[in-house]
């Protein structure tokens, strides 16, 4: 049976990439931090230990700041979040990035009045997707039922996390990488999206 989006009042965003445009290259901060090819930066950067992990921290911090500040935003990203909030739907976001660089790139796009710090979840307040703990965390602020819940995103981790926490999924990429196991719903850009609701 198909679910109503139309009805969910919770909404949960990944950022980078998905209300953003991509311009995040990713192999590019892995050379720049002296990790291998395809490893899983904030996975790392735990295991990392001492000097050499505050001074990796360091470096992915000014990565970030100069990438948030290069962010642009997604098509219909403006439309969809007014929409949302004209609605009265709970906003938030839901990122790996740090709380201060996400609010960097939400004012970059062009949305930072929708969004306080509150509804800004980065990996320095929950641990970082998959774990789907700081979206559970945005849910019980908002004392939102889970069933009300969106999270949408870009890539497997914001579907897993959504998924874990059993809120609806809605993948939103024009890539050919996909996941119908973790995904309720996909559509090509958030414009897309924003037709159905």
């Amino acid at each position: 049976m198909p679910i109503n989006l139309q009805n969910k009042t919770a909404w949960v965003f990944d950022l980078d990439g998905t209300l953003t445009n991509p311009v995040h290259d990713f192999a590019h901060m892995r050379r720049v931090l002296g990790m291998p090819e395809n490893a899983d930066i904030l996975h790392t950067l735990a295991q990392t230990q001492g000097e050499l992990k505050q001074q990796l921290t360091q470096k992915l911090d000014e990565l970030e700041a100069f990438y948030a500040a290069k962010a642009t935003p997604a098509l219909g990203v403006v439309e969809l979040i007014a929409k949302l909030a004209a609605r009265g739907c709970k906003l938030g976001i839901f990122t790996r990035n740090t709380q201060e660089m996400a609010l960097l790139s939400l004012e970059s796009i062009g949305i930072d009045q929708y969004f306080t710090s509150k509804v800004v979840i980065g990996r320095d307040e929950a641990p970082a997707k998959p774990d789907p703990q700081g979206l559970l965390e945005m849910l019980k602020r908002w004392k939102a039922p889970i069933d009300g819940a969106v999270m949408v995103g870009d890539y497997k981790f914001d579907l897993e996390a959504g998924r874990q926490a059993g809120a609806v999924t809605v993948h939103v990429a024009s890539g050919q990488e996909r996941w119908p196991e973790l995904t309720d719903y996909h559509y090509l850009n958030l414009a897309d999206l924003n037709k159905v609701l």
